[in-house]
């Protein structure tokens, strides 16, 4: 099994890697802006959400996510599970920039999901908290980071469906669009 799961392992890094400078093409994101990441490192695996939790598959898909994001000056915060009430863990700068109240919770393996956990253990001065408005968001399993975005979501299309044998959504938010009929849009 551990040289069945290398092999996985690796196609999911490559996946990953693809997906990610496809995805950052097309996000238009600026720096101190949100990116939300939901993950079941489960699903990626084939398994149901929440049933078998991979900090090997969070190892592979959080420290590239993470280099992307502090090249470009982004905010990242990783969406934990509903056990923890999808709390989201954040580098303290970001609670600070966005006014966001911190809450008081430690991702787990089975109380959080492993990419919490791995994102805890990454970032420099993680702190967890309940609501968030992200700019754009990465949605690997079905895990419904939509509460966590910013309106209004616009869904970004890549050729990649999947990571792994999880589902894959991505999307930016846009300012709405208000007025009427003689209302003009740039």
């Amino acid at each position: 099994m551990p040289e069945e799961l290398d092999e996985i392992l690796k196609d999911i890094s490559q996946t990953w890697d693809k997906v990610l400078r496809d995805f950052f093409l097309q996000a238009g994101l600026q720096p101190r802006q949100i990116l939300v990441l939901g993950c079941s490192t489960s699903e990626v695996l084939g398994q149901k959400i929440g049933r078998g939790s991979s900090l090997e598959v969070a190892q592979v898909l959080l420290p590239p996510l993470l280099e992307r994001t502090r090249r470009l000056g982004l905010f990242l915060a990783v969406q934990g599970c509903e056990h923890i009430n999808r709390a989201l863990v954040v580098e303290e700068a970001c609670v600070d920039f966005y006014r966001l109240e911190a809450v008081t919770v430690l991702p787990a393996l089975h109380a959080g999901g492993a990419m919490a956990v791995k994102a805890w253990e990454r970032l420099e001065a993680p702190v967890m908290v309940e609501r968030i408005q992200g700019h754009a968001g990465i949605d690997i399993g079905d895990t419904f980071i939509g509460m966590h975005l910013k309106p209004v979501a616009v869904p970004i299309r890549l050729f990649t469906k999947s990571i792994g044998q999880a589902h894959l959504t991505m999307a930016r938010t846009r300012p709405r669009l208000i007025g009427g009929k003689r209302a003009e849009y740039p």
